[in-house]
């Protein structure tokens, strides 16, 4: 059996703990690998690691940073493909998706080749006599990133390229359900040169979380989950003096107006809600049909849901995988069979779906529920699977009050013609990223990443330019060098002028 330990000081570290974790491949049920799950004391020694490599990473030059990352960058797309393979071996998602997160997570890499500009500082010249003032940013220390199942080298990929690019250094803990990924991406930048220590991994479960959240060198953490652990995550480490960012849970909105194009309309639903077998926080889980167009609607998204092909990940005829856990499969499936009971129409139901020669594997397949109500518990709770609610609006007005009351505010969609409703919509809607006749409005690199409400706790946004803001802090220096020809300016007791 394959076994996955630690990535600490530029090398890989055997578990000690004694406590290993199974990880199964999802397509066949089977435990395949074992991973290491770090004690509080394997985690200090990460953070150890990473707090001797800050003495000199801390202080290198920008141009020594940018040429590793570019090799970095280099080496990544030469391994997309084993990057992906190693993805779908224990998320399970398909290979065309997997290589699809690559490709997102390659984005903030090269946003980090670029970081000499995102730091340059400011300056003032003359704000009093001989005195100016410039303002710079520096990095924190050693920073941590918890990281999510459903995308195990893209979460973290958004994470410590950018940390490390502003002169920290890192500690990745990524999910226990699929490690492999995190320790190849580690072996790459060894291989680009990055120092030892800059970049450490420890797998485990939440006596790892534990000791990240508290541990005393630890200056900031960055966390992708849901809601509840988000919460759990900001209110921890803030409570021991840390930045956080934790980007929690989603119940993301598409609002589908009469004047829309219902095929493309409907193509975007199946693409947003079934992607990666649902398991994202930017899938789309709640289509908001103004009633007027509503069956029409339920109609096409039916017919385009029951063409998708599930299988393996790595069988190239197969468009959805199956989901991470036999547990989770299990969860996902109660709330389409207690629909009804809840007043939904079971339009589709996928609780039954196996696929022939792999019956032991983590199958569920489309489901799809109409007439869906607002207290019932497919629509509060976040599903994390391939199941998608319609829920019906007489009005715009009514579809957005529909969103707007929603808790969760990560991602949201409109689909109409009209440029005026979309203006609106954009406004109005209280979600931290929009989407006009876009299904999953993930923004690209160079913007940040983020919801609102219950989506986010923390004031930064993930990558972009709140990524660089929340790993560097700001500096103001003000300073007078008085002129070789000025005498002894002697003693004011005076607020200091610069008029």
């Amino acid at each position: 059996m394959k076994t996955v330990n630690h990535w600490i000081g530029g090398k890989t570290v055997e578990g000690a703990s004694g406590n290993w974790g199974p990880v199964t491949d999802p397509a066949t049920g089977a435990v395949t690998t074992q991973v290491a799950l770090a004690s509080a004391e394997e985690v200090d020694a990460a953070v150890s690691a990473a707090q001797e490599a800050y003495a000199t990473w801390g202080t290198s030059s920008l141009a020594q940073r940018t040429s590793i990352l570019f090799r970095y960058r280099a080496l990544l797309d030469a391994h997309r493909d084993d990057i992906a393979a190693l993805i779908t071996a224990e998320h399970g998602k398909v290979h065309s998706d997997a290589l699809g997160e690559v490709a997102r997570g390659l984005e903030i890499v090269e946003l980090a080749c670029g970081i000499t500009t995102q730091l340059k500082g400011e300056l003032s010249t003359q704000v009093s006599n001989r005195v100016d003032v410039s303002a710079i940013r520096q990095s924190l220390g050693v920073v941590a990133g918890i990281t999510p199942f459903n995308f195990p080298a893209m979460v973290p990929m958004w994470m410590f390229p950018l940390a490390i690019a502003c002169g920290n250094t890192f500690v990745l803990k990524p999910s226990e359900k699929d490690p492999s990924p995190a320790n190849f991406l580690a072996e790459l930048a060894a291989e680009a040169g990055l120092p030892d220590g800059v970049l450490n991994v420890v797998h485990g479960d939440k006596v790892a979380v534990d000791a990240l959240l508290t541990h005393p060198d630890v200056a900031a953490v960055s966390f992708v989950g849901s809601t509840p652990i988000a919460r759990y995550i900001h209110a921890t480490a803030s409570a021991n003096g840390k930045r956080v960012q934790a980007l929690g849970g989603a119940k993301n909105h598409m609002l589908v107006l009469p004047d829309a194009d219902l095929d493309a309309a409907a193509d975007a639903a199946v693409s947003a809600a079934y992607g990666s077998a649902g398991e994202r926080c930017m899938a789309i889980s709640a289509v908001v049909a103004i009633s007027s167009i509503a069956d029409e609607l339920v109609d096409k998204i039916r017919e385009r849901a029951e063409k998708i092909k599930i299988g393996p990940g790595n069988d190239p005829v197969s468009e959805m995988g199956p989901l991470i856990t036999k547990a989770h499969r299990d969860k996902v499936a109660t709330y389409v069979t207690g629909a009804a009971a809840q007043g939904a129409e079971v339009v589709l139901d996928g609780t039954g779906y196996t696929v022939d020669g792999f019956e032991g594997g983590h199958w569920i397949g489309l489901s799809l529920l109409d007439k869906v109500s607002t207290d019932s518990d497919a629509y509060r709770d976040e599903i994390f699977g391939p199941v998608l609610c319609v829920l019906r609006a007489d009005t715009y007005e009514d579809g957005l009050a529909l969103i707007n009351a929603s808790p969760y505010g990560n991602g949201t969609a409109i689909f109409t013609r009209d440029g005026g409703a979309a203006r609106r919509f954009q406004l109005e809607v209280e979600a931290g990223m929009v989407g006009v006749n876009v299904p999953i409005p993930v923004p690209v690199g160079y913007h940040s990443f983020g919801g609102w409400k219950d989506s986010l706790f923390g004031d930064h946004h993930i990558y972009g330019n709140d990524g660089v803001h929340f790993y560097t802090r700001g500096k103001v220096v003000t300073t007078r060098w008085p002129d070789p020809s000025e005498g002894h300016i002697g003693v004011d007791l005076g607020f200091p002028r610069n008029h």
